[in-house]
Formats: C-alpha cells, structure tokens, sequence
C-alpha cells in the first residue's frame, strides 16, 4: 500500500494562476476567486499532484504524510 498524502494550498499566498490545475485537474480546483483548493485534501501519493506542488509560483501548496506529518513538499532543509 503507498502513501499517503494530506494536501494543503495556503489562500493567502495563492495568486491563482492555475498551474495547479493544468498539472493535476484532479487533484486541484480553483474557486469563483480564482483560489486553488484541493479536491480531496486526504489522498493517495501522486506524482502530478507534487509536479503542481513543485510548479506553483509561489509555493504555496503543501505535502505531509498523512500517517505522520512528515513534509513531502517542501521538503524540510
């Protein structure tokens, strides 16, 4: 059994641009704001949804394990 992730997207730092959605329509939406939130904040790992993680220019989607909290994404330096 894989990972799994629990997805945050902090709105106050989101500028909407929709790089979220063009790396993992599945895996974000963006509101009538034109704010990112995931579509399913508990998921299994997936590697489209850290390619949108790792995409966003402002950083401001975050990963944890779900199990534990452990940082995916950023990861910790």
């Amino acid at each position: 059994m894989g990972d799994r992730w629990h997805v945050e997207v902090d709105r106050g730092v989101c500028i909407g641009s929709g790089m979220c959605v063009n790396h993992a329509p599945d895996g974000f939406r963006l509101d009538t704001a034109r704010q990112s939130h995931p579509r399913d904040p508990e998921r299994d790992a997936d590697e489209r949804v850290l390619a949108a993680a790792e995409g966003c220019p402002v950083e401001a989607i975050t990963i944890t394990l779900a199990e534990d909290g452990e940082p995916v994404f950023p990861p910790e330096e």
